[in-house]
């Protein structure tokens, strides 16, 4: 099974930030078996994690493609009712909102991308450990961000891209309950504590 691409054209057509139709713990998870399945080191492994992705969205009624753009690919998570032969019927589509993208390609370092989320996981759990489920629920958030956007470490994440995730990402993508949403500033940055803690200061 290998992976397929995107045949709808280049450019951002469709939701970055927000996540459709679909939760978003599960577009988060469709990016981390797509990270998975091109970290794979045998074809088996990959479709492997393909085949899981597939599943996922189809409980939603989502399939996945790959846009190779010039610089860049992109993850792209259509509502099955688009597709029809294997094609997407770009004309017939009214809301582009239900679609969504993700970049694979980040300025960092994508092809460590499964190293990376390891580092930032431990920071997660350290931060959890430490602090309480509230932040270790942001700093998961903040990992997730920084790991499928910027494939890099979350301590190396600069005041933009901090501003970023605190007023675009997180408010459309992690769902948070009164009390992360409170806490989501102090929360990220015991994250970058943790982290710098880890492997020295990275801004």
């Amino acid at each position: 099974m290998t992976e397929e691409t995107d045949d709808a054209g280049t450019g951002d057509q469709y939701a970055s930030d927000d996540t459709g139709d679909l939760p978003p713990d599960v577009v988060a998870e469709a990016e981390r078996l797509t990270h998975l399945a091109r970290e794979a080191v045998d074809d088996a492994a990959a479709t492997a994690y393909r085949e899981e992705r597939a599943v996922l969205l189809a409980d939603h009624e989502y399939t996945a493609r790959i846009r190779e753009d010039d610089t860049r690919n992109v993850l792209v998570l259509y509502p099955e009712e688009w597709v029809e032969d294997g094609l997407v019927q770009v004309e017939e589509i009214e809301d582009t909102d239900r679609g969504v993208e993700r970049p694979l390609d980040g300025p960092g370092e994508a092809d460590d991308w499964d190293e990376i989320d390891a580092h930032n996981r431990a920071i997660v759990e350290r931060v959890e450990a430490e602090h309480g489920d509230v932040h270790g629920a942001n700093a998961a958030a903040f990992a997730d961000f920084m790991g499928n956007h910027y494939a890099r470490p979350l301590e190396s994440a600069t005041d933009d891209e901090i501003a970023e995730f605190l007023t675009e990402y997180y408010p459309r993508n992690a769902w948070p309950s009164d009390r992360e949403r409170d806490a989501v500033e102090k929360s990220v940055r015991l994250a970058l504590d943790v982290g710098e803690s880890v492997t020295g200061p990275a801004r």
